[in-house]
């Protein structure tokens, strides 16, 4: 038997676009109109469950009505070059006539054949201002970085080497904390 296609109509259809910068939530809808004359059960999945909070993550959508979906992008630091490989389904089914006790149940005993889906793309729009702005820092970090490895390289002869060993910041709380004490015990 072949998949049923799916009944609900998407707005978007085919991909959800979320627009930058993205240092707070960042929400797009998702709108699921039912056009048919039964009751359908809706639930969203997606492939980044840590990235998105979904409300409503599923329900049952009447004949004839809408329901809309924010996506919500939790933040994160945007880079350009990587690769954005979420995306999202939007898997339906018709409900049994009457009253549903258990939606969750419906989802467990649903074959296959019954279900219908949809999946949409995701995209991430940064604003121009934004992305320059992003690059110029980026660049200036770059910049810093080569200036401070020209120093360093500068004032060693190519016979030595230079072994740098930061001191985690832990260590200096754990110093000062021993001094304080032993130099609170003398003046004690």
């Amino acid at each position: 038997m072949s998949k049923l296609e799916q009944v609900l109509i998407l707005e978007p259809s085919t991909e959800l676009r979320f627009k930058g910068p993205f240092t707070e939530i960042v929400v797009s809808d998702l709108k699921l109109t039912n056009p048919s004359q039964q009751k359908v059960c809706f639930k969203v999945k997606t492939t980044a469950p840590k990235r998105y909070c979904v409300r409503p993550n599923s329900g049952i959508i009447d004949p004839g009505a809408s329901v809309t979906v924010a996506v919500m992008l939790q933040p994160f630091v945007f880079d350009p070059n990587e690769k954005n490989k979420h995306k999202f389904m939007v898997q339906t089914m018709f409900a049994p006539p009457g009253t549903i006790e258990s939606p969750d149940a419906l989802w467990k005993e649903a074959t296959p054949e019954t279900l219908m889906d949809s999946k949409l793309k995701c995209f991430f729009d940064m604003p121009a201002e934004v992305q320059q702005d992003d690059e110029v820092r980026l660049r200036k970090m770059a910049v810093n970085e080569t200036t401070v490895s020209s120093i360093q390289a500068s004032h060693f002869s190519d016979s030595e080497t230079v072994v740098s060993h930061p001191i985690p910041p832990m260590i200096y709380l754990v110093v000062v904390f021993i001094l304080g004490f032993i130099i609170g015990k003398f003046i004690l």
